[in-house]
């Protein structure tokens, strides 16, 4: 067994040597990506083996002299592209992977793949109304959260949500004049009541200085952000308060996009890779190893942030999350969910 195991492990040395030597050819376009991955003939017969993120070659052919030639042809918005805004550019970022051995094991290859664009000049989702649902102004700034439908196309019609199904809770920090900005959600817990108490039953939903614990023990995670200034957490519905008033509260916070820590990040865990990833750069995604731990609460820059507050607390309800058998008894409230400043 023992053997096998090293045997094993040189294959996968050779596999990766083999591939690092080879020719990537990447074309970001408008709205698409081509790649080419030129592949020694040996290889020829693991082309199935090759992702763009989590997807397999479009296309795979011959060429005269005997090498593979894997194609990557797909739309920015498949494979786990991740989308992010940095400064006056929207960045895509996924990676090119070789795995000889099953998906749980670690890729043997790593290629990073990044398409940069001009962000569109003051572009936003149509949706995105900064008149509604303020939270609070601070320091020259105004905070947003209210509740999404479905389609994520504008305000929830509705605060009563199916056990199960996904709520999208979309936050955002106006920033008027103010220099870019990156809103961030430190902690949010679901309560019963709209002020907290030091005895209030409380739902933890992100701790550890932005650490979505839903996403461990469900299928929560945050969305590829439009913007830096908001953010959208695709929740999904749980048991807690049950057929009750539910409120969500959460500490938001409006940093510098450009100082990421441990404790100033926006993470989630990816059950297909085992592994917590950061939201605004994948490749920075060991910042949120302290998730499995406890974050580092101090900052090495930004004290004077930290003295400006920048940390108002705002809290979305009322929320009546149903057991879809018994949600026909319940008449739902037509209302815009926004939080209650």
């Amino acid at each position: 067994m023992g053997t096998q195991l090293y045997l094993g492990v040189i294959v996968v040395a050779l596999f990766a040597t083999t591939v690092t030597n080879a020719e990537i050819k990447v074309q970001c376009g408008k709205v698409s990506v081509n790649i080419t991955w030129t592949i020694p003939s040996r290889m020829r017969q693991y082309a199935a083996r090759h992702f763009l993120g989590n997807c397999m070659p479009s296309r795979f052919t011959v060429l005269p002299r005997g090498e593979g030639k894997a194609e990557f042809n797909y739309k920015l918005d498949d494979c786990n592209f991740k989308r992010l805004v940095k400064g006056k550019n929207l960045i895509y970022k996924n990676e090119l992977t070789f795995r000889p051995r099953p998906r749980s094991s670690p890729a043997a290859y790593v290629y990073p793949i990044e398409c940069v664009y001009p962000r569109p000049t003051g572009w936003v989702p149509p949706f995105l109304n900064p008149g509604a649902a303020v939270a609070g102004g601070r320091g020259g700034l105004t905070f947003h959260m209210l509740l999404l439908n479905e389609q994520m196309t504008a305000v929830a019609e509705t605060n009563v949500i199916p056990l199960g199904s996904f709520m999208p809770i979309w936050a955002a920090v106006e920033q008027k004049s103010h220099q870019p900005l990156l809103l961030l959600m430190e902690e949010c817990v679901a309560a019963t009541t709209p002020e907290l108490q030091a005895n209030s039953n409380v739902y933890p939903i992100i701790t550890n200085k932005g650490c979505l614990l839903d996403s461990v023990k469900g299928n929560s995670r945050f969305l590829p952000r439009y913007y830096s200034s908001a953010i959208i957490l695709y929740l999904q519905s749980f048991k807690f308060g049950l057929g009750e008033e539910v409120y969500i509260h959460c500490k938001l916070l409006a940093w510098d996009p450009e100082v990421l820590s441990e404790s100033k990040k926006a993470c989630h865990y990816v059950k297909e890779n085992e592994r917590w990833e950061l939201l605004d750069d994948p490749m920075q995604s060991s910042m949120c190893d302290c998730c499995s731990r406890t974050c580092n609460t101090r900052s090495k820059r930004g004290d004077e942030w930290e003295s400006n507050g920048f940390r108002p607390t705002s809290v979305l309800g009322p929320l009546i999350i149903m057991d879809p058998s018994q949600q026909n008894a319940h008449n739902a409230s037509v209302v815009s969910i926004a939080d209650q400043g």
